[in-house]
């Protein structure tokens, strides 16, 4: 017989149940898209448009492309108050965070 997921979240002890329904949201909340982060930190397109010097419309191109330029991304980001950073993860070894890449151009 199969057993269901929510038949054995349903068996288990509230605190327990309680426990993994917060774990799930943490792993959820580990990736999301650019329009998710936005409405996450409860911005609007106008609100970034503005701090990024652009049209409404330039942020919901944006939050369509699947292939953004990372000093893009970098400033996206830092109009919705965040810094990025670039982790590479490896099988053999720890994740390095790459510096100079989408950093600002100190000539700006």
């Amino acid at each position: 017989m199969t057993v269901s997921l929510k038949d054995m979240m349903a068996d288990l002890d509230p605190a327990r149940r309680r426990k993994i329904e917060d774990r799930a949201a943490e792993l959820i909340a580990e990736e999301m898209t650019l329009r998710e982060l936005r409405k996450a930190r409860k911005l609007t397109q106008v609100s970034v448009a503005r701090e990024l010097g652009i049209g409404q419309d330039g942020v919901s191109r944006l939050e369509q492309r699947s292939d953004i330029l990372l000093s893009t991304l970098r400033r996206t980001v830092e109009a919705m108050g965040g810094s990025l950073s670039l982790i590479a993860r490896f099988p053999d070894r720890p994740p390095v965070e790459l510096s100079g890449l989408a950093e600002p151009d100190p000539r700006d």
